[in-house]
């Protein structure tokens, strides 16, 4: 597997890397987790070099500024814009104390993509997600005022991010019976400390055949091999603001580093290659602050996990899941009542509930 091995983005004819690149560490930021301009363009081009061609960045990075070394870098390139599927996102207010300078109404959405245009100096996105639920909009009034965008060519696919599942079936629902652009992925909190995704909105994306796009795959740099229980990281410029590691996630964690010890790799590989493992399509965003992040990083497309290598990371990182999940098992959709048989399976796995007498 490379970069240019590429994979369709859910329903749709979008082909992307299997691996995308995030730009939010690119440029200035008051919290000291960007990098600036020269070490952004020189991971950019790492992962252009290698075949990899999905972008990622938000209007809301580094206050714009992510945007803007992305515009600048593929103008100075002729040619290269035309190459590269470019994702950015809507949604946070750009201009504190204007109650439309962000959300997702009709107006918003409209300003925002023309600032993000602006600063990318193109005159499309190839993807544009929603970065958040905005609870005070109408639904369809976003979903119709992405399809009109759509239609005027100025965004050619839809997604969300960070969005209730019964919130994206009701706007993917509503797309379909009106003939509107539907999702074609989510941009979601995924990996092996951070599962709960799989309880609905994950078999959500696997029905409607959406694709998942997780962010902070590596949960903030957790699984990026640094982190040894009773030790000290200090090279991490998130490590004052996110915490460390619980116990729990130090058992992960340990159970990742064996395994990367036993294949002679990394633990950020070993992470990436579980994610990638995932049923349906699922496609990691890997961010960087150094290019040499990003090459420890790729490796993750080239190893290969045995079946009881993904038994061990399943077991040791199984999520506690919201009710009504724990009652479905593993995502079964199976009826099994009074000793009945059903796709193969005996209802004795059901609690005694279930196979009780039914009086009227």
């Amino acid at each position: 597997m490379a970069l240019d091995n590429y994979v369709t983005l859910g329903r749709s004819g979008l082909r992307v890397s299997p691996f995308a690149l995030g730009a939010m560490t690119f440029g200035s930021d008051p919290g000291g987790a960007g990098c600036d301009v020269a070490e952004s363009e020189k991971i950019l081009a790492t992962y252009l070099e290698r075949g990899g061609n999905f972008v990622d960045t938000a209007n809301f990075y580094t206050n714009g500024h992510s945007e803007k070394i992305l515009g600048d870098y593929l103008a100075a390139r002729p040619g290269l814009r035309d190459h590269v599927v470019l994702a950015s996102k809507f949604f946070f207010n750009m201009f504190p104390g204007d109650p439309n300078g962000g959300g997702a109404g009709r107006g918003s959405i409209i300003a925002q993509l023309h600032e993000s245009l602006r600063r990318l100096r193109t005159d499309h996105l190839d993807v544009y997600w929603m970065h958040n639920w905005d609870r005070h909009t109408p639904i369809d009034e976003t979903m119709r005022t992405l399809d009109d965008l759509v239609r005027a060519g100025t965004i050619r696919y839809v997604g969300f991010s960070n969005t209730p599942a019964w919130v994206t079936a009701q706007a993917q629902t509503m797309a379909q019976l009106k003939g509107w652009t539907p999702l074609v992925a989510l941009q979601v909190e995924y990996s092996l400390l951070a599962r709960t995704v799989e309880g609905e909105i994950g078999p959500l994306a696997l029905d409607q055949g959406m694709a998942l796009v997780p962010w902070s795959p590596l949960r903030n740099g957790f699984l990026s091999g640094k982190y040894r229980r009773g030790g000290q990281v200090t090279d991490s410029a998130r490590s004052a603001y996110v915490g460390g590691p619980s116990d729990a996630d130090y058992d992960v964690i340990e159970a990742v580093t064996a395994i990367a010890d036993e294949l002679g790799t990394t633990a950020a590989a070993v992470s990436l290659a579980w994610l990638r493992a995932r049923e349906g399509t699922v496609v990691p965003i890997i961010g960087a602050r150094k290019a040499g992040h990003l090459e420890d990083n790729l490796a993750g497309l080239t190893v290969r996990l045995t079946d009881e290598h993904l038994r061990t990371l399943d077991e040791v990182s199984t999520p506690d899941l919201d009710y009504p999940a724990p009652m479905h098992g593993a995502q079964q959709a199976m009826l099994q009542f009074a000793g009945t048989t059903v796709d193969g399976r005996s209802s004795e796995v059901y609690p005694p509930l279930l196979q009780s007498t039914v009086r009227y």
